[in-house]
């Protein structure tokens, strides 16, 4: 699988909206989520203070701290909390945050795991959530250029991106585990964006549209970025949603972070007009709240359950 990599920096600065390089960068970003539903994305720019190295530092310290006090962290919405997963040889623990943006997360969870608190953890975590979601906009933007659609449907992937959930990941080889043996046959994200930065430690694995499962190599100083069930549907069904898994190997751990873009509950998600049309690209989603599209999700855990909830 030839994957693409992009890097929207260019000495220092952003690539310019409305410039012809952007618009060559939004059709190739569009291609790359229409056909593989994944892309990676050099962060040379984001990372230049080394903010990925010293937020992989926290997570080591984090992940390390006694059992029961992580267990400690428990929020009762969906996808929050502290969790501990077993399936094939891999075990895996994860710290789900609310909208890390929006919302004092980020400290309680601190305060919660060092009682002196830890303001290096939350600014790092903050300011590297931060510049994720102001990645996902630029990505969003792209794609709308890249369908040539008119400028008022920017408020549609701004919608979109309302949100930015986090998830701290740690995984390793868990040679002793027996209790759990079942493949994991991947999934796909509900969100409309997932960025995900990792400690150069692989693991990841993409199920390509002819049934094989790939490894991803992700290449240093980059991001993976996945495109989510939200954004297919918006896009009746013409972008992606890659599914992907997880598969540890060797004795290194491997620490993730990951971030959810998503629209708030209460947005309705709807295919625009210019992505729909009566002979080629006929209606494939109905109009439906996020909100209760992810409780259907919860609910039911069907990981077809976009097109079982919206599609016609």
């Amino acid at each position: 699988m030839m994957i693409s990599c992009f890097d929207f920096w260019k000495d220092g600065m952003m690539v310019e909206e409305g410039s012809e390089e952007w618009k060559e960068m939004s059709m190739k970003v569009k291609e790359a989520c229409e056909s593989d539903g994944f892309f990676f994305l050099r962060c040379d720019e984001i990372n230049s203070k080394g903010s990925c190295k010293e937020l992989f530092k926290n997570m080591k310290a984090l992940f390390h701290l006694p059992q029961e006090t992580k267990q400690q962290y428990i929020i009762p919405k969906p996808f929050n909390s502290f969790n501990v997963h077993k399936f094939m040889n891999t075990h895996y623990e994860s710290f789900g945050l609310d909208d890390v943006l929006l919302s004092t997360s980020v400290d309680t969870l601190a305060n919660l795991m060092w009682p002196q608190g830890n303001p290096h953890f939350c600014e790092t975590l903050k300011g590297m959530s931060l510049k994720m979601s102001e990645v996902s906009l630029v990505i969003l933007k792209m794609i709308v250029d890249g369908y040539g659609l008119s400028q008022h449907h920017i408020s549609d992937v701004e919608n979109m991106k309302s949100c930015s959930h986090v998830r701290l990941n740690m995984y390793n080889t868990d040679k002793n585990n027996t209790a759990n043996k079942d493949t994991s046959n991947g999934h796909t994200d509900k969100n409309t964006l997932t960025i995900l930065c990792e400690n150069e430690v692989q693991g990841l694995q993409v199920l390509s549209k002819t049934g094989t499962w790939v490894e991803i190599l992700v290449p240093q100083n980059c991001f993976v970025v996945i495109v989510g069930d939200t954004l297919k549907a918006w896009s009746n069904g013409r972008l992606h949603a890659a599914t992907h898994r997880v598969i540890m190997s060797g004795e290194k751990e491997r620490y993730t972070f990951v971030v959810f873009v998503a629209p708030k509950e209460e947005t309705k998600i709807e295919v625009p007009r210019g992505l729909a049309d009566d002979k080629v690209h006929p209606l494939r989603y109905r109009p439906f709240n996020f909100g209760e599209f992810i409780s259907h999700f919860v609910s039911t855990r069907n990981d077809n359950a976009v097109d079982v909830f919206a599609g016609l």
